[in-house]
């Protein structure tokens, strides 16, 4: 058992919740709480660590089946923990990787991208990675965003991190062109969109572009867009928040795709 804030292990985790470069060149991430470890491909963890009090929960411990873990006491897994209220559960996770070409999809149905360009709320991201893969998107383009790894990011994707095709691109505006290369309308939510968004087909491959949540799309970037597009609003409101937004245009394609 592990029992102090000393000991090596406990020393990398706290500089893994901090750190992004720790995060990078150890090319792992952290997952805490049971259900995100259940969530978490078993190939990918690299270590799991649970409190004493978890060690007496016959249910939470009956989930554990066939996975090796490590126990620290209550007072030295509050020290790791980044929650205020620890489940007494932590996992090492290795990150996924993907290439460009995996956001394509199966070809057995278009492409549906999402494409974020300066997403800086680690929640809001976390949330358009869960929304993703409930409306069946088949890839997500990063530039400028929140750190993925991050953990509030990762509480946020609730698991959708190990499952969602990902790519971040160093350039944006050569990587839109290699996404329009491949047939696929580039759709950005504007303020000057010339229709509202369920005006478009969409059934088609077809990839939607949003931007930072105060600012918007940078004009390289809008700039790529063959269609800029609207959400109706009501009262006195100008936009929606970046997730929302988001979620209703991926679910416009899911209901048309469906039907």
């Amino acid at each position: 058992m592990i029992t102090s804030t000393a000991n090596k292990q406990v020393k990398n985790i706290i500089q893994l919740a901090k750190k992004a470069r720790q995060r990078q060149e150890q090319d792992v991430f952290l997952a805490e709480g049971l259900r995100i470890f259940e969530e978490m491909p078993r190939e990918r963890l690299e270590h799991v660590y649970i409190s004493e009090s978890f060690l007496q929960k016959r249910e939470c411990m009956e989930r554990l089946a066939d996975t090796a873990y490590e126990v620290v006491s209550d007072q030295v897994f509050g020290h790791m923990s980044d929650t205020q209220t620890p489940q007494g559960i932590l996992c090492i996770v290795r990150q996924p990787q993907y290439a460009f070409h995996e956001l394509l999809g199966n070809k057995k149905e278009p492409p549906h991208l999402l494409i974020l360009e300066g997403i800086r709320d680690p929640g809001n991201l976390g949330t358009m990675f869960r929304t993703a893969e409930g409306a069946g998107a088949t890839g997500i383009l990063l530039s400028g965003c929140a750190d993925l790894f991050a953990p509030k990011t990762v509480r946020s994707t609730m698991g959708s991190i190990c499952r969602m095709p990902f790519y971040v691109a160093k350039n944006l505006p050569e990587t839109l062109l290699a996404v329009k290369k491949q047939g696929i309308r580039i759709y950005a939510a504007h303020l000057k969109g010339e229709a509202y968004y369920d005006a478009f087909d969409y059934r088609g491959a077809c990839a939607f572009l949003i931007g930072n949540e105060g600012s918007g799309l940078t004009q390289e970037a809008s700039a790529q867009a063959d269609v800029y597009l609207k959400i109706p609003m009501g009262g006195r409101l100008e936009s929606l928040n970046a997730a929302i937004a988001a979620g209703v245009l991926m679910y416009e394609v899911n209901r048309q795709r469906r039907i």
